[in-house]
C-alpha cells in the first residue's frame, strides 16, 4: 500500500495545498512552490515511514524541520496541526482508493494497520508541536532582546531615523502622538524575572531596567498626559520622576533625562512631575553650581552640631512648604509658633539671608534643594 501511494504523492500534495491554502490565510505567508515543495517531502516521509522499522523512521526529523519553518514564516501552530490532521485525511481516502481497486480483499489487512497509520501520525504532530515552541521561544526571546536593544537606543539618544522606525515595528508603538518617560525606584526591588504590565487604562507601557531606576515608557497615542499618569501611577512605588510630554520617539532621550532629573528631586516615596519642582531641578542638574550655592548659603548652618542642625533646616523646610506661616508651620512641627519665629531668626542671623524677603527665600530654598539632593545622592 506504502509503495502505491508514494507513485500519487503529488496528487496528494497538491490536493492538501489546495485546501490549505483556500481555508487557512496564514499559509499564504509561505511561497506557494516552498509550500507544495514542503507538502510532498511529508507525504513521501510519512508514507515511506509506514514499510520502514519502528525506530528507523525519518519522518519525524521532516515533521520537525517542517515545523521549525513554519515558526519563522509565523504559520500558527493550530493551522500547522490542521495541515496534519487534513493530510491524515487525505492518505487515508488516497489508501481506500487503492485497496478498493487493487486489493478488494484485504480490507480486513488494512483495518488491522490502521492503528499504526494513526499512531505513526500522532508521534509526527507531537514531534512538530514540540519542534514548533522551541523555535517560536526561541524568535520571541530574539525579539524581545532586539526590541530591548532597540529601546536602550532611542533612550540613550542613539537612534537616527532607520532605528527609529525599525523601534516603532519592534515595539508595536507609533513614532508619533506623545510620550511620558517615568523614572522610578520601588520601595522593594522586583524579584528577578518578575513581568511589568504592558499596559495601563488602554495605553501602551515600555520598561527597562537601570542599575539605579527602572524606566517605563507611556505611549499617550494622543491622549492627555494627565489622564496617562493618573491610569499608571498605581503601578508605582516609592518615589519616581516624570517627565513633560515629547512629541515622538526621537525625543525619548530627552524626556528620560527630564524624568531623572525629576526623581533627583523626590522626598521620600512620592510621585514628582519635573515641572511642579522646577527650581529644585534646576539644582539637580547642575551638580557643581548646586554645590558652590550650598557652601555660599547655607555653610554656617550646615557646620553646627548635627541635632541644632537638623533642627533648624527641618524648620525652614516647613516653613517654605507652609509659605512662611508660622502658626501652619508650629502645627506641622508641633511647637509654638514662638518657637519656629526663634529659629527662623537663627538662621537669619547664621546665613545674613531673611525667609521675609522674596529673593532671599529663593536662595535659601534652591541652596535647602540642592542639600537635600546632594545628601540624597
Amino acid at each position: 500500500m506504502a509503495s502505491r501511494l508514494l507513485e500519487r504523492v503529488p496528487e496528494l500534495a497538491d490536493k492538501l495545498l489546495t485546501e490549505l491554502r483556500s481555508t487557512e490565510s496564514a499559509y499564504r505567508r509561505v511561497p506557494e512552490h516552498e509550500h507544495r515543495r514542503d507538502l510532498e517531502r511529508g507525504f513521501r516521509a510519512g508514507i515511506g515511514a509506514m514499510g520502514q522499522p519502528w525506530r528507523e523512521r525519518q519522518d519525524l526529523v521532516v515533521a520537525a524541520e517542517t515545523a521549525v519553518k513554519r515558526a519563522e514564516q509565523g504559520v500558527p501552530l493550530d493551522s500547522l496541526l490542521r495541515g496534519y490532521r487534513l493530510a491524515t485525511q487525505i492518505t487515508w481516502e488516497a489508501m481506500v482508493d487503492v485497496l478498493t481497486s487493487e486489493y478488494p480483499g484485504e480490507a480486513t489487512a488494512l483495518l488491522r494497520g490502521a492503528e499504526r497509520v494513526w499512531h505513526g501520525v500522532d508521534r509526527q504532530a507531537v514531534v512538530a508541536a514540540d519542534a514548533y515552541r522551541r523555535r517560536e521561544n526561541e524568535l520571541r526571546s530574539r525579539h524581545a532582546e532586539r526590541a530591548q536593544a532597540l529601546l536602550d537606543a532611542l533612550l540613550e539618544g542613539r537612534a537616527d531615523t532607520a532605528v527609529v522606525r525599525a523601534a516603532a515595528s519592534a515595539l508595536d508603538v507609533p513614532q508619533f502622538g506623545g510620550y511620558l518617560v517615568v523614572a522610578t525606584r520601588p520601595e522593594r526591588p522586583r524579584p528577578e524575572g518578575a513581568s511589568r504590565p504592558a499596559e495601563a487604562g488602554g495605553l501602551r507601557l515600555l520598561w527597562r531596567t537601570r542599575p539605579d531606576c527602572e524606566l517605563m515608557v507611556v505611549s499617550l497615542a494622543g491622549g492627555d498626559p494627565d489622564e496617562a499618569l493618573r491610569a499608571v501611577e498605581p503601578l508605582l512605588s516609592g518615589s519616581s520622576g516624570v517627565s513633560p510630554a515629547v512629541d515622538g520617539l526621537p525625543e525619548l532621550c530627552e524626556a528620560r533625562r527630564h524624568a531623572m532629573v525629576a526623581l533627583r528631586t523626590c522626598r521620600g516615596a512620592e510621585t514628582v512631575r519635573l515641572d511642579d519642582r522646577l527650581p529644585a531641578a534646576l539644582a539637580a542638574s547642575q551638580p557643581d553650581l548646586a554645590e558652590r550655592l550650598v557652601e555660599a548659603v547655607l555653610r554656617p548652618v550646615l557646620d553646627l552640631d548635627p541635632p541644632e542642625r537638623e533642627t533648624l533646616l527641618n524648620t525652614l523646610t516647613r516653613w517654605l512648604d507652609c509659605d512662611g506661616s508660622a502658626a501652619r508651620t508650629a502645627a506641622v512641627l508641633y511647637c509654638h509658633r514662638n518657637t519656629v519665629f526663634n529659629r527662623i531668626r537663627r538662621i537669619e542671623t547664621l546665613t545674613g539671608r531673611s525667609p521675609d524677603r522674596p529673593r532671599e527665600a529663593l536662595e535659601l530654598a534652591l541652596a535647602l534643594d540642592a542639600y537635600r539632593i546632594a545628601d540624597a545622592g
